[in-house]
Formats: structure tokens, C-alpha cells, sequence
């Protein structure tokens, strides 16, 4: 294999466990190779650190598969990563059907994501190095997970990025792409040819639970950017007294409709409508809940939006505060990387300040198990989840 020495005067951010090597920390390559090619990763003495695997048309020049220098990186060593990927979700999520199965670099299987389903795989590959040995990677999953369809949502722009096409389709067999999915006691409908990323947001599966000690027979809650319904389902699941959901596209509102009815729920009101103008609006006319959930997408897409994107957070913030009822719960959330932990308690606070509220922290937290975090790897930091009680000054 070809060579990778990396430049004397770089961070340590590969000792450390970070997962990505930058054009900018390579000094040299000694050896002929091909984009996509396995290469050893050695620092400016000669000494082994890593092996990875190398596209030269990439920002990040290599990802890295092992620290082992005596890994071979053949068909077998995939296998063995995807089987010990799968042993970590059951031991966390004993008797998980359905669940993040396979997290990328997080599972030291750089740019290959993989849910599941029940017994359908829904995979997304995203860089060149995982397409060029995806017939390895398919021999995995169904040697560990025994599929009846494999689906791959390889639709994302990143995939151009590392010279790949974009496409959509089945890989192994086929089924129906909508399927019925059951997560902490309630069912959901997952379109996993159309759905948002592969289908489903598995990443709040333990955040959603957490809503139960606060939901009562005489709780109503108001849940924006509601989605397919995800917090509304389970603030019904624990008995809410009333529920209002708002999202601006009638797909998801009309998706989220239908996975009420699949449970059984019929206590809640749907509306189609900018959440920013419909907590503007419920403000204004003195309308309050007892339970406000705020989960929007990501505003921040690059660093160069986080400007706008505060600004944004700030609004929803703001406005769902002031619906709370005195004594009530508000719940927030950020999907955006750019938008750093410290910088969304910030939009936090100072939309407490303006909205003449004291907020008392009662639950601050990421994603879930299933999608578990390099702690060298500040990128899988992405998600910010908090749940305060609120009172008026």
C-alpha cells in the first residue's frame, strides 16, 4: 500500500481518535495508488498510526479504518466491523429492532450509515473508499442482519463531493417502501424512499421517552416542526390531555395523521403553517400550553450561516417560551453542528431574558445510544436536547 506522512507541525487530532485526515496535515505520499485506494499512515518519523483508505480529490484527503498495523483490510475485517457495530446496539438497546445499526465513523466504518428497520436495511454510502468495496459491505450486512430488502439512500450531495453519482434504489431484493416501525410503545409509518435522510430520526429516540414524567390526563402540548409526529405521538402515548401539531409541509402533517390513527390517538390538532408565524401568532392572541416542544431542522447548515441561524433560534425560542404556562415545560432542540453546544444555551438564555422567564434545567443531552460519539470528533457533537421548567419574573 501507498504511504501517507503527515507534516511535523499538525495537531494530534489522529492520536486523539479523530477519523479524518485533512489535504492540508499531508507532507508526502510515497507509492502509486488509486482514488479510493487502502494506504498506511505514518507521522514525519516513520512511525505507523493508521490505516485508511484515500481520495486525493477530497478535503478529506484520508478516513481512517484502524490504528492496527497488522489489520488486513479485506473482506472479512468489514464483516467483523458491521458484526461488532451490531453487538454494541444490542447490548444498549436490548431487543431493538429498529435503530441506527450502523454510524459511520462513530463504528470506525467512515462514510457508510446504515438503519434498520425491523428486517430492512436502509443504507447510505458517502464516500468513494466504502463504494469501492460495497459488495463487501452488502456480504456483511446480510451475513449479520439476515434482511429481507436492502434500500440505499444514496441521494446526498456529499456523494458528488467525493466524485460519486447520487441514486436511490434497491440493493439486495425488494419490498414495500413503507414500513411500520414500533419505538418506545409507539408506531410509526417510515417512508424510506422518500422520507427525510433515510426515513427516520433515530438520533431522539431516548429524548422522546424522556417527555413521560411530564405528561399528564389534564396536559396539553404544543409541538412544533412536529414532523411525522414523533414527540406528539409520545406525549399522546402518556396520556396528554390535548395535543396541537404544526409543520409547514403538508406531506409530513398528512404522514403524521396517519401514524396517530395507526395508534389509536385522536386528541390531537393538526396544523399546516410556518412555525415561526404560528408561535408569532398564538403569542398575540394569549394562547399558552402546559407543554411546549420546539424541534426544528437544521438552520445551520455551514459555519458561514450560524449568524442567521441564531437569529432564527432566538425567534422560536422566544415566542415558544412565552406559551408556556407558569410552572410548565419547555422542550428545545439543534440539530445544527455549527451551532456549538455553548452558543445554543446562549440563544437559550438570552431568549429567557427577553421573554421574562427563569428557566430551571432539568435535562440536557445528545443523541441516543445508537448513535454513539467519537470524543476527538467534535462533528458528531450535532445534536442539543434540553428540557426546562419555566417560570415568570
Amino acid at each position: 500500500m501507498a504511504k501517507v506522512f503527515l507534516q511535523r507541525k499538525r495537531k494530534k487530532r489522529l492520536e486523539l481518535g479523530h477519523p479524518w485526515i485533512y489535504r492540508s496535515e499531508v507532507d508526502h505520499i510515497e507509492g502509486d495508488f488509486d482514488p479510493g485506494d487502502f494506504v498506511d499512515i505514518y507521522n514525519h518519523q516513520n512511525h505507523f498510526l493508521a490505516k485508511g483508505y484515500i481520495n486525493p480529490n477530497s478535503q478529506m484527503i484520508v478516513r481512517v479504518l484502524s490504528y492496527e498495523k497488522n489489520d488486513v483490510l479485506d473482506e472479512n475485517f468489514f464483516i467483523e466491523k458491521i458484526r461488532q457495530a451490531w453487538v454494541y446496539r444490542q447490548r444498549l438497546l436490548p431487543g431493538v429492532e429498529s435503530c441506527r445499526a450502523i454510524y459511520g465513523e462513530a463504528d470506525f466504518l467512515p462514510g457508510f450509515v446504515v438503519d434498520k428497520y425491523n428486517d430492512v436495511l436502509v443504507v447510505q454510502i458517502v464516500s468513494l473508499g466504502m463504494e469501492k468495496v460495497k459488495d463487501w459491505l452488502l456480504k456483511g450486512l446480510l451475513e449479520v442482519f439476515n434482511p429481507r430488502a436492502v434500500y440505499l439512500r444514496n441521494d446526498v450531495y456529499v456523494r458528488e463531493l467525493e466524485g460519486l453519482e447520487q441514486g436511490k434504489g434497491f440493493w439486495y431484493r425488494e419490498c414495500d417502501t413503507e414500513i411500520e416501525i414500533e419505538e418506545n410503545g409507539v408506531k410509526y409509518i417510515v417512508d424510506i424512499e422518500n422520507g427525510q435522510k433515510t426515513g427516520f430520526f433515530f438520533d431522539q429516540r431516548e429524548n422522546r421517552a424522556a417527555l413521560k414524567p411530564f405528561i399528564s390526563k389534564d396536559t396539553t402540548v404544543l409541538d412544533c416542526f412536529t414532523h411525522t409526529g414523533s414527540f406528539m405521538l409520545n406525549a399522546c402515548l402518556y396520556g396528554a390531555k390535548q395535543v396541537t401539531a404544526v409543520d409547514i409541509s403538508e406531506h409530513a402533517i398528512s404522514t403524521a395523521k396517519r401514524n396517530a390513527h395507526l395508534n389509536g390517538f385522536k386528541n390531537v390538532d393538526f396544523i399546516v403553517a410556518n412555525a415561526f408565524d404560528y408561535l408569532r401568532s398564538a403569542v398575540s392572541e394569549g394562547k399558552s400550553w402546559d407543554v411546549v416542544i420546539v424541534d426544528p431542522p437544521a438552520f445551520a447548515k455551514t459555519s458561514g450561516a450560524v449568524k442567521k441561524a441564531y437569529g432564527g433560534y432566538k425567534d422560536i425560542n422566544l415566542h415558544g417560551l412565552k406559551l408556556v404556562k407558569d410552572g410548565g415545560i419547555f422542550i428545545t432542540a439543534s440539530c445544527s453542528y455549527h451551532m456549538a453546544p455553548h452558543m445554543f444555551e446562549e440563544v437559550i438564555a438570552e431568549a429567557a431574558l427577553d421573554a421574562r422567564k427563569i428557566l430551571r434545567e432539568i435535562r440536557w443531552s445528545g443523541a441516543g445510544a445508537d448513535h454513539p460519539r467519537l470524543l476527538a470528533a467534535d462533528e458528531g457533537n450535532y445534536l442539543k436536547f434540553a428540557i426546562y421548567e419555566v417560570y415568570s419574573r
